[in-house]
């Protein structure tokens, strides 16, 4: 009997190989001719000829997106295209970006839900719909009034029973100026929605913000998990008198933040940032000497003295002259100028040239 149950097992185990090897093909074949439809979007030459390729790879993707399996797949050989999970493992925001010709940016997003009542997950769609001269906008946004942006951190926070989902995003905006931005992603039944009054400032509480700069300057937006803050470079203009024309916008090199405080982000000004904690190792690169080529050597995160041979790239003499070194060594110090008096040029000026610099050659007398 105990034989019969071991061989039941077996075949419902190998019966669950063999289905999930099957999935495993059906993703990796879909995947390849993704990245091939991927391709050919990003060689496009015109705005007319990206429209008709991103359609073609648009498609696909949704319909990849609705198998058994996608939620989990990676998706890792689509490098242009932005897979974000959520730490709760409820979302998935699928995400890209199409250049136009005018140095604008058109945005795709598709959105994984993972429903746990119904034990599925529902797959919705973001559209642009969005105008660079157009104000920002303010009010809580449907699916198609999307303002268009990459998004690359997710950050879970509860509101009461439900949970809604802070993100980071990126926005190329016009050929001067760029934006990050801070909003909220939640779900009304199956339906998206964004924006949610959760940001308190000064100058009072807003459902999302947005920070504009110049596309010449880099502004840093991230999330610190371990202080559960959102840090980022404080903004001001290049100079007094272009206050509020955002594309001369430039970080300060002071930084601000919102911290999680409830179920609210307050803003905090003038914060100070703090290092990561160092890892007890860390990857250095060093040329291997037998084979003549950089190699990627783990080490102890420490300093290493250069002289020891112990070291990565380590034997090498290293004396650092300060100038203490030589008050301390006067006698050193009375040699090098005794030096530098015996090599001084002791040619007559007046007998130089003043087009090559050198001795003016003596000219020599007709016999």
């Amino acid at each position: 009997m105990q034989s019969m149950k071991n061989v039941i097992y077996l075949l419902v185990l190998l019966n669950s190989f063999s289905v999930s090897a099957v999935e495993d093909s059906t993703f990796v074949n879909r995947e390849k001719k993704l990245v091939v439809l991927l391709d050919s979007l990003r060689a496009a030459k015109d705005d007319l000829q990206k429209e008709e390729k991103n359609t073609e790879f648009k498609t696909y993707l949704f319909e990849t997106l609705q198998l058994d399996g996608a939620y989990s797949y990676s998706f890792s050989s689509l490098k242009t295209v932005g897979f974000i999970d959520s730490p709760d493992g409820q979302l998935r925001i699928i995400n890209w970006n199409v250049e136009q010709d005018d140095q604008t940016q058109k945005y795709y997003c598709f959105l994984m839900h993972l429903d746990e009542k119904k034990k599925n997950v529902e797959l919705s769609e973001l559209v642009d719909n969005s105008d660079p001269f157009n104000p920002r906008p303010s009010e809580i946004l449907e699916a198609n009034q999307w303002y268009g942006a990459l998004y690359y951190k997710i950050i879970p926070v509860d509101k009461g029973a439900k949970t809604v989902y802070t993100v980071l995003g990126w926005d190329g905006n016009t050929a001067s100026s760029n934006i990050k931005l801070i909003d909220v992603l939640y779900f009304s039944g199956n339906s998206p929605k964004l924006g949610s009054p959760i940001f308190k400032t000064t100058e009072g509480t807003f459902k999302r913000i947005f920070y504009e700069h110049s596309e010449k300057a880099t502004m840093s937006l991230k999330y610190e998990e371990q202080y559960k803050r959102i840090i980022f470079d404080h903004l001001m203009p290049e100079s007094p008198n272009l206050k509020g024309f955002y594309s001369f916008y430039v970080p300060d090199l002071s930084l601000d933040a919102f911290v999680l405080t409830g179920n609210k982000w307050v803003f905090k000004e003038d914060v100070i940032g703090i290092n990561p904690e160092k890892k007890d190792e860390t990857d250095v690169y060093v040329l291997n000497s037998k084979t003549n080529k950089v190699e990627k050597k783990e080490v102890k995160n420490k300093w290493q003295n250069p002289e020891d041979n112990g070291a990565p790239a380590g034997g090498i003499p290293h004396v650092a002259v300060t100038p203490e070194d030589d008050l301390q060594n006067p006698e050193a110090q009375k040699d090098k100028l005794d030096t530098k008096a015996s090599k001084r040029d002791k040619r007559d000026p007046s007998n130089m040239s003043s087009v090559t610099g050198g001795m003016k050659k003596k000219k020599r007398r007709k016999s």
